[in-house]
């Protein structure tokens, strides 16, 4: 993987993990989330006009990424709701790059070789490890568990989807901004119809951490898309998930989950799969 490339896709990891501990800490998640979308579609309704247009070969390709993106914030939110920063994050971010790397490798031929693989596979493992909580059982957790990995598959299936429409708009830039604009919509109608005028309240409310969140969430996510159309899809969506490692760290200094030597051998772990992904 190309340093430039590698360094995008941490840049983005650290601005994905900031979004997300601070969703965690506000109370009303969803207000939070609908003014990440709302806010991230008027950001990119400004910026569009000065890109190029995506191809129309890639329009489907953000039509399917608007369904599967609103799907992700519903599960994404209803995990939050059950479960810790700490656990829901790691599981979600670190079951999503074994499946993209299984449909790069079944559906786009991509092979990633040996340190390839090996690097995934690290990074997975080390993420995965951050997520269980010794003395809790797996029962106690089982609804923050399974909506963590009902949003690992919705995070697989748009960063498939995304990569290819990237490729395929020509312009990676012109691709993630329309992607923004249109994905504003659905999520703000489902927290209208589902708060009714308490959610312009909550909106009023929640306008803070909204702003800084949709900031945060549209440089990260543009970041991603220029390099997925950069370099590989696996080991781009392997990289991607040391957020972890910050969510990690925002947690324990933040939220006060800790950081103990369980989570610094699960860091180190990571840290080896990042070296090998550069290899």
């Amino acid at each position: 993987m190309d340093l430039t490339v590698a360094a995008l896709v941490l840049l983005a990891a650290l601005l994905h993990a900031g979004w997300n501990a601070m969703l965690k800490l506000n109370g009303d998640r969803l207000a939070v989330m609908a003014m990440i979308a709302l806010g991230s579609g008027v950001i990119a309704a400004f910026l569009v006009p000065f890109v190029p247009a995506p191809h129309p070969a890639s329009w489907p390709y953000i039509a399917a990424s608007v369904a599967l993106h609103t799907g992700y914030k519903l599960f994404l939110v209803r995990a939050y709701r059950h479960g810790d920063l700490g656990q829901v994050y790691p599981i979600a971010r670190g079951t999503a790059p074994l499946i993209v790397v299984a449909v790069a490798y079944l559906l786009l031929g991509e092979r990633l070789g040996l340190f390839g693989m090996a690097a995934v596979l690290a990074v997975a493992a080390g993420i995965l490890s951050l997520a269980f909580v010794p003395g809790r059982s797996l029962g106690a957790d089982r609804h923050a568990i399974l909506f963590a990995l009902g949003t690992a598959l919705f995070i697989a299936a748009y960063t498939v989807v995304d990569g290819v429409g990237a490729r395929l708009a020509g312009t990676p830039h012109g691709y993630v901004l329309w992607l923004f604009v249109f994905d504003a919509l659905p999520f703000t109608a489902i927290a209208l119809v589902s708060r009714g005028a308490a959610f312009v309240t909550a909106l009023q409310a929640s306008w803070r951490p909204g702003v800084a969140g949709c900031l945060m969430s549209v440089a990260a996510y543009w970041l991603v898309i220029w390099a997925l159309t950069l370099g590989p899809m696996g080991p781009v969506a392997a990289l991607r998930e040391t957020s972890v490692l910050f969510a990690a760290l925002l947690g324990s200094v933040l939220l006060k989950e800790g950081f103990g030597p369980r989570r610094i051998a699960a860091a180190g772990l990571v840290a080896a799969g990042v070296v090998l992904l550069r290899l």
